[in-house]
């Protein structure tokens, strides 16, 4: 059966925003060391950075700088959102995103967001690059549960009227694959994110895709 006429396995692709769709890793990571440092908490490492992407901004804020006393969370936040709105328009799509997009749409798949970021910045990115229009439903954790929490799931699902065995998630967090597995549906995870891949063992994605191009080869083969 060609790949055109293939019935769907999944309804519904829900898609984590920043490290999966937008390559944001590094400006995110950078900006939460410096937000930390203006605050006077220790800057975390590169690492410790980059592991809390995913997470609701103040949640990821605060487990990236545990030393900062709750009464700073505030202006920590708005460090973190000076330093990004420097280097907003510094931030793309991964090459090859909107091809797989216009490809799954045009399968007639449902697609959906389900991001760490606040419903502001979602709106603003969908903007800049155009791609408000490819996108079903979105949620953002300032609006719903943020991850793992599968209510971010559970309400898209709810929206588009779709059940778990339906839908699959794709991220490039342990957060995504673990929100996934929590609302019982499906993950692809990708390895060129914010996580190391050898931690998405445990949380059973169907695949793990290594770059936009192979995860587009995996989707239209098996999605």
């Amino acid at each position: 059966m060609s790949r055109t006429t293939r019935p769907r396995q999944f309804d519904l692709i829900a898609f984590d925003w920043d490290g999966t769709l937008f390559d944001s890793t590094a400006i995110i990571t950078r900006c939460i060391q410096l937000a930390v440092g203006d605050v006077g908490g220790t800057v975390p490492s590169d690492q410790d950075a980059s592991y809390v992407i995913g997470l609701g901004l103040m949640e990821a804020l605060a487990r990236a700088a545990p030393d900062v006393p709750q009464e700073k969370y505030a202006l920590l936040g708005a460090r973190y959102k000076h330093h990004y709105g420097q280097h907003i328009h510094d931030i793309s799509l991964f090459d090859g995103v909107l091809p797989l997009l216009a490809d799954l749409k045009a399968r007639q798949h449902l697609l959906a967001v389900a991001t760490g970021k606040s419903r502001k910045g979602l709106d603003e990115a969908l903007q800049a690059v155009e791609l408000r229009d490819l996108f079903h439903a979105s949620r953002t954790a300032d609006e719903t549960a943020g991850k793992p929490h599968p209510l971010m799931l559970h309400e898209l699902m709810a929206e588009l009227g779709v059940a778990p065995e339906r839908v699959l998630m794709i991220g490039d967090t342990t957060h995504d694959l673990q929100m996934a597995l929590n609302a019982g549906c499906a993950s692809v995870g990708v390895s060129y994110g914010a996580h190391e891949p050898a931690a998405f063992d445990v949380l059973q994605p169907r695949f793990v895709a290594h770059s936009v191009a192979e995860l587009h080869a995996w989707m239209l083969d098996h999605a």
